[in-house]
């Protein structure tokens, strides 16, 4: 089993993005949440400097339908409620995996930590390839080997990187063809590779043992 921690980009219409770019010195932690059909019940804090202040914006924002505070501190402001936005149990259903609670938010990026075989990892990320936002892998525990490193998408681009000559120096064809070679489009080949790229240099660096 290999412990991965993700560091992935929030669509800018989720609440939780919005306030915490708006509070950007507070942590938004989800301690734990389920969906219950189209809406979501949650348990969260609110921890930093504005904490009381982020807290009063959530009860008061629109996506969240039902809210009541169970702690206040300085610095802190535990609460539950209920919100018509559910994208995060969305994905983790398309991801096939558990998300281990809690779940932070800062400036409009999640961070949360995942547990599973390096098949599902691959999976997940061969998704988040795919995926409009950003994201970032940012810690992965576990013996990890080369015939395992890359996802099955990021090894076939790569492969083809060196087929083609894209790799070579001079290169001997343009990113388009590679592409062409692969029927997909130029951005996403560029994408793919470069997360590949980066996912060997990570592991050649850190050593094949260690936390990448």
């Amino acid at each position: 089993m290999i412990s991965a921690r993700f560091r992935i980009e929030l669509p800018p219409s989720l609440w939780v993005a919005e306030l915490s770019r708006e509070f950007p010195k507070t942590t938004f932690r989800l301690l734990s949440g389920y969906r219950t059909g189209d809406r979501a019940l949650e348990l969260g804090e609110t921890v930093g400097e504005s904490a009381q202040a982020a807290a009063e914006a959530i009860r008061d924002h629109p996506a969240i339908v039902r809210y009541e505070r169970l702690e206040s501190e300085s610095g802190r402001s535990l609460s539950k409620y209920e919100t018509t936005q559910t994208d995060l149990y969305g994905f983790v259903e398309t991801a096939g995996l558990t998300i281990e609670f809690p779940v932070d938010v800062e400036r409009g990026w999640y961070r949360f930590d995942l547990t599973g075989t390096r098949t599902e990892l691959n999976e997940l990320q061969d998704v988040l390839d795919y995926a409009p936002l950003s994201y970032e892998l940012e810690s992965l525990v576990g013996r990890t080997d080369p015939e395992s490193l890359l996802t099955d998408r990021q090894r076939e681009v790569l492969e083809a990187a060196v087929r083609e000559g894209y790799l070579s120096v001079p290169r001997n064809c343009t990113l388009a063809e590679l592409a062409a070679t692969l029927d997909i489009d130029k951005s996403t080949a560029s994408t793919v590779l470069r997360r590949g790229q980066a996912r060997l240099a990570e592991w050649f660096l850190a050593g094949p043992e260690s936390t990448v």
